[in-house]
């Protein structure tokens, strides 16, 4: 039976390409070696990475779609028939256009490797200003007993005797079309033309091994949440030693007690006097990396800002800062003493505002009430 590689990443089998791009990025955030330490993790990543290389690749979701497995013995697994193979997309092509008999040669067991992605935590303040952080990395390494070529100290890989190091055999099936030759990947060497008969006993062959690195990535002043590092051929290496990938440093920005960051500007909230807001006062407000005056004017209201121009984030492109934006919270006493309330009233008076007015039955709410009921 086929494999159901569109199960495996969750996505409809009429799936757009980015629709199974975003899906393979989200399962393998969740389940990359590098951010989820549990075995199954591993194996899971594995499926994951598998399903996405099928369904990348045009040729081999065709095969897919026609019921067999393109990374199965022989191309497909399936859907022929009761009683035939599966003919590969390749196969058909190959019958049609009279490409059958054309060797692909065998492939090589020296192959680039995936990319990682690592999460890194940090505070605003290293993401405004940079930082030079220590990372650990669990990736798959050359393996220095080998060098990367998989065989045992003093021995060499074998040509396989079942292809003669084509990689491959080749068939003859009847079709409607007649006498078809068609070619599969070699059984015994898997298609690579060369067999392992001593494997290495550090990578059993693979010519890697997984382990723990640590390293130091520098992140530049004013990058956001989110953001991504490149690591040139920091991330896996690829099997038989191949080039290594990239390794990605996501930033995670923790949250700020005091701050709150929107682009490259910077916002927070104090709380100013009633007193204070009516007369007008000076405030000292500590910033990310200094200490600065805010005048607070006279008759100051609520939910006012002072802007407090290039004291934000650095911007990770170009020079300058963004600004910080001080949004005042007028405060009101809820608790008077009998001179404070009569200092008040006397206040309020002077003003020739009515306090008690407000309070009567009939007083200005009721008044406003009456005028949208449309009463006198």
């Amino acid at each position: 039976m086929a494999k159901d590689y569109y199960g495996t990443l969750g996505v409809a089998r009429d799936a757009s390409t980015d629709d199974i791009k975003r899906a393979y990025r989200k399962l393998a955030r969740q389940y990359h070696p590098d951010v989820n330490p549990d075995p199954s993790a591993h194996e899971r990543f594995k499926e994951i990475s598998t399903a996405y290389e099928v369904l990348s690749d045009d040729q081999k979701r065709q095969i897919v779609d026609l019921g067999g497995d393109p990374l199965g013995n022989g191309g497909g697994s399936g859907g022929a028939g009761a009683g035939g193979s599966f003919v590969g997309f390749q196969d058909i092509m190959d019958a049609f256009f009279g490409g059958g008999a054309a060797t692909r040669g065998p492939r090589s067991r020296t192959r680039a490797g995936a990319d990682a992605i690592l999460p890194l935590p940090l505070d605003l303040f290293e993401t405004a200003f940079g930082v030079e952080a220590p990372i650990t990395v669990d990736t798959a390494v050359a393996c220095e007993t080998c060098e990367g070529a998989g065989t045992a100290t003093g021995t060499h890989t074998r040509t396989c005797d079942t292809c003669n190091g084509r990689g491959e055999v080749q068939s003859i099936q009847r079709t409607f079309l007649g006498q078809v030759m068609t070619a599969r990947p070699c059984p015994s060497c898997a298609g690579f033309g060369s067999v392992i008969p001593h494997p290495c006993a550090t990578c059993g062959g693979d010519g890697r091994v997984r382990t723990r690195r640590t390293l130091t990535v520098k992140i530049p002043a004013g990058v956001e949440d989110q953001m991504r590092i490149r690591l040139a051929g920091q991330g896996e290496v690829g099997p038989g030693g191949g080039p290594a990938g990239d390794l990605y440093v996501e930033i995670h920005e923790r949250p700020h007690d005091v701050f709150s960051r929107k682009g490259d500007d910077l916002h927070c909230r104090v709380t100013v006097p009633m007193a204070a807001a009516a007369l007008g006062t000076r405030l000292t407000i500590k910033t990310l990396d200094s200490e600065e005056n805010v005048d607070v004017n006279a008759g100051t209201q609520p939910g006012s800002t002072v802007r407090l121009k290039a004291r934000g984030v650095p911007h990770l492109r170009g020079t300058g800062r963004g600004d910080l934006f001080v949004h005042l919270d007028v405060r009101t006493p809820t608790k008077l003493d009998a001179d404070s309330e009569r200092l008040l009233r006397d206040f309020a008076s002077s003003r020739g505002e009515d306090i008690a007015e407000l309070t009567k039955q009939g007083g200005f709410f009721s008044r406003m009430r009456d005028a949208f009921n449309g009463h006198a």
